[in-house]
């Protein structure tokens, strides 16, 4: 079937008109500040870079009801799409992805072993340490990354830019 375009290429295709997707980010570390906060500068820069625009941004500590209550109040409100980074790794205080995870109403395995993957190439080994999900959570994508920037870079270069538009048209199609 050369020459006959792919579901995928036809839905990304038609998801070109779906303007800018606003974004709320989290930052989730015990030890970074707003000033420090290397991720939001990067996040910010490369979201405005891809024509979409940040709606929120906050920085939690690793405490399970803070994650929540963020999730929470994000998935209210105006953004489509929710970026994490930090708290997915196995330490005790990694927590995050134990808030995230058990309330996602769908997940997208695909996005963990993708990056756990891209990651392998980078780490080697060490990429199974993370664990990096993503899914939907009331009509909102929600992606969670580790806190290095490395792999804030690697999670926003590699899959959420390239396919967000795709994912959002997904999410409003009938």
């Amino acid at each position: 079937m050369t020459g006959t375009p792919s579901s995928s290429q036809s839905h990304k295709k038609s998801a070109r008109d779906i303007g800018p997707v606003p974004i709320a980010i989290c930052t989730v570390s015990d030890t970074r500040t707003r000033e420090t906060d290397v991720n939001r500068v990067y996040l910010e820069e490369a979201i405005g870079r891809a024509g979409h625009q940040v709606a929120a941004y906050s920085l939690v500590k690793d405490e399970p009801d803070l994650v929540s209550g963020v999730l929470a109040a994000f998935a209210a409100g105006p953004a489509t799409a929710i970026i994490f980074n930090g708290g997915t790794g196995i330490s005790r205080r990694d927590r995050t992805y134990d808030a995230i995870s058990a309330k996602l109403d769908k997940t997208l395995p695909g996005f963990g072993e993708i990056f756990r993957m891209l990651s392998y190439e980078e780490v080697g080994a060490a990429a199974m340490l993370s664990r990096a999900v993503a899914g939907v959570l009331a009509d909102k994508l929600v992606f969670s990354t580790p806190g290095s920037p490395a792999a804030v870079k690697l999670a926003w270069e590699k899959l959420i830019e390239p396919e967000l538009t795709h994912l959002v048209w997904e999410l409003r199609r009938p």
